[in-house]
């Protein structure tokens, strides 16, 4: 099995996790893409792991309904322990319906004794009041959670307000309120910032003196950001950097073993499997670990249990290619006015590289060589740039004047080092930086070559380098 995970048949996205007696559940919706083979609608399927790594397959969980039923496409929604058993809110989804003036969306519910077997409620779907100003057909993503203050169940949706601005800004979470988790009422919304144009797959939780409100978006960029609130009833305030990832991981969600929290996303595939192809629905699972700042705000950070069983150390062979190198303990180049290049070692096709990089004042980048040719003629750049204050995935060739493939925000000064750790597999590529800051991304069109250093227009020295493998 791979490091990152993706159905053999398919491709897997809108992870929905749930921690239970020592165990990750972790549903999500499989896109078969072959309409012909399987049919048409989209099901939700159901992994199980202890480590995060390890995943036991309980097979479908939800089915597909038939063609003329609201949940042909059984999409995103939550898994809650109540009422002494367990409940999924999920969405009922056909455009067939719209055709016949019916709403194409709708709030199902399907209950378990076990998580194991599930049924589906025969209770009519909740669908959008059009008469309170939402979107008929924008209506998904429950997300249910007991209220404590309140003493009633709440759920979160990903809506749309029928006025306002057409498409970017008419977004909103939407709230629904439940005593028995049967009969609901729908209020104001939750947030209505008009600021996006629908707040998918929204996710709420509590930790410490803060509330976080995640919600992906697509109709600027597609991304997940969060918000803080010292309370349920507001402000939302957006930290300095409201997005903990880039466009390389998507609908995140959260759960928590009660002791660390993660952030459960997937990593899309693009169309063609080239580096330009636009970036589809579904992919690869990703998980990030959630690390609370003082301040409140969040970092992330490679989850503990994927790191662990990179245990089998890779022979570093430093070969200077570009400029010149002092191959002591530490790698170091100066660069004043040049580029310089050296090659490490054949990088596998699953690997974990950890490096150290430390850059003296006026260095324009730095960083790897990932899957680079001998002759430095095609590879990818993981790159740092103190000017811009960003970390960089690059290719070469790069296409005509297309930029950069991805970009995160990451603070970088002169002489403090700058620790990475990058996790390959296949065509995945994830990035983490001092524990802080992560960057997905794929690289498709180069699938061999070398771990490589660079230094561009300044001088650098690269320390604690690792590259290592998972015993077969």
């Amino acid at each position: 099995m791979g490091l990152f995970y993706r159905p053999g048949d398919g491709v897997a996205g809108d992870f929905v996790p749930f921690y239970a007696e020592g165990l990750w559940h972790l549903f999500y919706l499989v896109d078969y893409r072959n309409p012909a083979g399987h049919g048409e609608g989209v099901p939700w399927f159901h992994l199980v792991s202890r480590d995060l790594v390890q995943f036991e397959d309980w097979g479908e969980a939800l089915p597909r309904g038939a063609a003329d039923e609201q949940d042909l496409n059984v999409y995103t929604g939550s898994v809650l322990a109540a009422e002494g058993r367990y409940h999924i809110f999920y969405t009922g989804h056909n455009a067939h319906l719209a055709q016949q003036g019916r709403p194409s969306q709708g709030i199902m519910c399907a209950t378990s004794d076990d998580l194991r077997s599930w049924h589906k409620d025969d209770l009519p779907p909740l669908f959008a009041p059009t008469e309170l100003g939402y979107e008929r057909d924008d209506w998904r993503d429950p997300f249910v959670f007991w209220n404590e203050e309140a003493g009633e169940y709440w759920m979160l949706l990903a809506a749309r307000r029928a006025g306002g601005p057409w498409w970017r800004y008419r977004g909103c979470t939407a709230l629904a309120t439940s005593r028995d988790l049967a009969t609901w009422q729908v209020r104001e919304p939750f947030w209505a910032p008009q600021l996006y144009g629908i707040h998918e797959c929204p996710d709420l939780f509590c930790q410490g003196d803060w509330w976080y409100l995640f919600f992906s978006t697509f109709s600027e960029r597609q991304v997940t950001h969060y918000r803080m609130s010292r309370s349920l009833q507001g402000p939302w305030l957006a930290p300095p950097n409201d997005i903990l990832d880039a466009q390389g991981h998507y609908a995140a969600k959260t759960a928590s073993n009660g002791q660390e929290r993660y952030l459960f996303g997937w990593l899309p595939t693009r169309e063609g499997e080239t580096d330009s192809g636009a970036w589809q629905w579904g992919g690869h699972l990703v998980v990030h670990q959630l690390a609370q700042r003082s301040d409140g705000t969040l970092a992330v950070r490679p989850p503990a249990p994927v790191l662990a069983p990179f245990v089998q150390p890779l022979t570093l062979t430093p070969q200077p290619v570009l400029g010149t190198w002092n191959l002591g303990d530490a790698l170091c180049a100066d660069a004043t006015g040049r580029l310089s290049a050296l090659s490490l070692v054949s990088l596998p096709d699953e690997c974990l590289v950890r490096a150290s990089i430390t850059f003296e004042p006026g260095t324009a980048a730095c960083g790897l060589l990932l899957r680079a040719d001998d002759a430095l003629d095609s590879y990818y750049q993981l790159r740092l740039e103190p000017a811009a204050q960003r970390m960089v995935i690059d290719r070469w060739p790069r296409p005509g004047d297309q930029p950069f493939m991805l970009e995160r925000p990451l603070a970088l000064a002169p002489q403090q080092p700058v620790h990475l750790t990058v996790l390959v597999d296949g065509t995945c590529l994830v990035v983490y930086a001092d524990d802080e800051v992560a960057l997905c991304c794929r690289m498709y069109e180069h699938r061999t070559g070398a771990l490589g250093l660079f230094v561009s227009e300044g001088a650098a020295r690269f320390d604690n380098l690792i590259v290592s493998t998972r015993p077969m």
